[in-house]
């Protein structure tokens, strides 16, 4: 789960715009598709479900239920500018600001913790068990030796090495 330097010279541009709108960066993409490129941003927010609901600038009831519209546009317009001044992609790009959503994209292993229990949807590097691709329920994450701990079918368990994750996803479940 490792950024390419792109990748990271990008994030660490864009996260103080990201914070100054009170939302959290999850994680960015950044892929260059030849004469036009394109920024991908993840913005969460915790939920707060005892929050009382309130109406914000735009009339629109929010109710402590994480990202909405109005924090999507509030960080288009902030890291627009910001990547307007410093110009940090060469050419013409899209930028996209949206939530994790349902099936949301891990980008650090920390992220991993809080979804111990949940399926997993991984893509990796180098090939565990003869697998490079598969869905699996995560286990457990170790911080400390940076892998992860999934169970697939018939009840194995396979230790994944961080550095060896490609692409991780939540996979969403009724």
């Amino acid at each position: 789960m490792k950024l390419s330097n792109k990748t990271q010279a990008l994030q660490d541009l864009i996260a103080p715009a990201v914070e100054a709108c009170n939302v959290n960066l999850w994680g960015i993409e950044f892929l260059p598709q030849g004469k036009r490129s394109l920024l991908r941003i993840y913005i969460d927010k915790p939920v707060d479900a005892s929050a009382e609901p309130a109406v914000n600038e735009d009339g629109e009831e929010e109710q402590g239920r994480g990202i909405g519209v109005q924090d999507c546009v509030r960080v288009t317009q902030q890291v627009g500018a910001m990547l307007d001044v410093h110009d940090p992609i060469s050419g013409e790009y899209s930028l996209e600001v949206s939530s994790p959503g349902w099936d949301r994209p891990f980008f650090q292993l920390e992220q991993m913790s809080g979804y111990i229990g949940h399926s997993v949807a991984l893509r990796l590097i180098s090939a565990v068990d003869n697998r490079r691709k598969f869905q699996a329920k995560l286990v457990a994450v170790d911080l400390d030796n940076e892998m992860i701990q999934v169970e697939v079918e018939k009840q194995q368990v396979l230790e994944v090495d961080s550095h060896n994750i490609d692409k991780a996803n939540l996979v969403f479940q009724d």
